[in-house]
């Protein structure tokens, strides 16, 4: 008889989770954690200690235009050695607090690097010694690091990915970031709101690629227009280092090489699955460029072998998600009802100013799909406590099927989108009609109303616009 029910490898949102809900569920769990701290690269070096700093550059916006809200502030300035102290200690406390709920859950964590070692069986290796774990079941929770581009290499001082710029002793005076993903337009996002001079080259032929075609459109519109520079397909032919910091040079989209100088350099053009050195290759499951197939409860072609979160083939790279499908694998482990998850119901919440919050289908995705199109938007310019917060500007955007109005998609860009995008998960999940929430009551003043008005649009029957 195995030693334990489920042996977790990796404990970043989707391994910790997965651990305290197999906890909850009665089964004997272990976590397997090559770092000191639990926690993996979203508490660590990702979402949270980004989405800090976004929030401090938010609250310094408020200050720089405290004017407009009546108030009188002299000698403002950024002390970046408190911000970045309070980052880690955001950060430390929540990963004491994964131990604690650890604790709670009487999930056991054994420090070192494992690997799938075969059947139930996990191989964990520390300070050159290599111990084994028994396990019914097996959970690979690896993540994902930073992709580079070929020929650079990040050094930690100049050339940096998400992990180093976080820890920047000082506010660069400009920075060029490749990549116009999420992760690259929330860092462009911060330090430029602290006064760094921000370019941003993007290979594909517009920003936040992943977003509906209108999202991207107004974000490149506001971000030019507060003065954060834009180059889309562009392609990046060298980088080099500099005793004033880094030159690149690219060619831009119609083909004419040019060549820039910023103190930093960012490099987000991805995240890559952690899946080398696992022992994958001591299993059936299929790996195909690192990242690993799964089947609707997260088990791999490999029986009692799971995979869940960024390593996994054809589902998004986001945290939550890897929550998700941590709680549906152990959820099936322990024999319980539970729906596997659906790709269009996930959503995605990018956190520059201004926020995006997006889930379902495009609308060129809807298309695609043979679906006959209605859609329906309203302008946070129409919304009351929008103009209150001093952020009116983007707008929501449902795309809905004509005939019975199915709600397909809701795309949001402008203030407390990644808030507001609640109701429309909602609707989605519970397949919710245009009609459905056209009838729901929004209370008032809030920009959450906002999302009734732009469901009213798709029939043409929105009130404030």
């Amino acid at each position: 008889m195995a030693k334990y029910d489920v042996a977790i490898i990796g404990s970043g949102p989707g391994g910790y989770v997965a651990a305290i809900r197999a906890g909850e569920l009665g089964l004997k769990t272990v976590v397997i954690e090559k770092a000191p701290a639990l926690g993996g690269t979203c508490l660590h070096v990702g979402c949270i200690p980004t989405k800090v700093l976004l929030h401090h550059a938010d609250v310094y916006e408020h200050m720089k235009n405290a004017a407009e809200l009546g108030f009188e502030i002299t000698g403002l300035k950024v002390n970046w050695a408190n911000v970045l102290a309070r980052k880690n200690k955001i950060v430390q406390k929540h990963a004491q607090g994964i131990a604690m709920l650890f604790k709670k859950n009487k999930v056991e964590s054994v420090s070192g690097w494992g690997r799938y070692a075969g059947p139930g069986r996990v191989s964990v290796e520390k300070d050159g010694k290599t111990t084994e774990i028994e396990a019914a079941n097996i959970l690979i929770a690896t993540g994902s690091e930073a992709r580079m581009l070929p020929g650079i290499e990040a050094d930690g001082k100049t050339i940096l990915t998400n992990r180093e710029i976080l820890g920047l002793p000082e506010i660069p005076k400009s920075l060029i970031v490749i990549g116009a993903g999420a992760v690259g337009v929330e860092f462009a996002s911060v330090f430029h709101t602290f006064g760094t001079q921000v370019t941003i080259l993007e290979a594909l032929p517009r920003v936040v690629p992943v977003e509906d075609e209108e999202i991207s459109a107004e974000l490149e519109k506001t971000f030019k227009k507060r003065g954060i520079a834009i180059q889309t397909g562009c392609t990046v032919e060298s980088v080099k280092k500099e005793a004033a910091g880094v030159s690149v040079t690219f060619k831009d989209k119609d083909g004419k090489s040019q060549t820039m100088q910023a103190e930093k350099l960012l490099v987000a053009v991805g995240r890559r699955p952690m899946t080398e050195n696992c022992g994958l290759e001591n299993s059936k499951a299929r790996v195909e460029r690192g990242f690993v197939h799964a089947g609707p409860y997260m088990e791999t072609d490999e029986k009692g072998l799971f995979a869940i979160g960024d390593i996994v083939a054809g589902m998004p790279q986001l945290a939550h998600a890897a929550s998700a499908e941590g709680i549906v694998a152990v959820t099936h482990i322990a024999g319980k009802p539970v729906q596997p998850l659906k790709k269009t119901r996930i959503p995605g919440a990018t956190y520059c100013e201004p926020q995006i919050g997006s889930i379902g289908l495009t609308e060129k995705q809807a298309r695609e799909e043979g679906y006959a199109v209605k859609v329906g938007k309203f302008p946070f310019l129409g919304n009351s406590k929008a103009t209150i917060l001093g952020s009116h500007g983007g707008f929501i955007k449902v795309v809905a099927e004509e005939q019975y109005g199915e709600i397909l998609g809701v795309h949001i860009i402008g203030p407390l989108a990644t808030e507001v995008l609640a109701e429309a998960a909602t609707a989605l999940k519970l397949e919710g009609t245009i009609d459905d929430m056209m009838s729901m009551v929004h209370a008032h003043p809030t920009v959450w109303e906002s999302m009734g008005e732009a469901f009213a649009a798709v029939r043409g029957l929105q009130i404030n616009a």
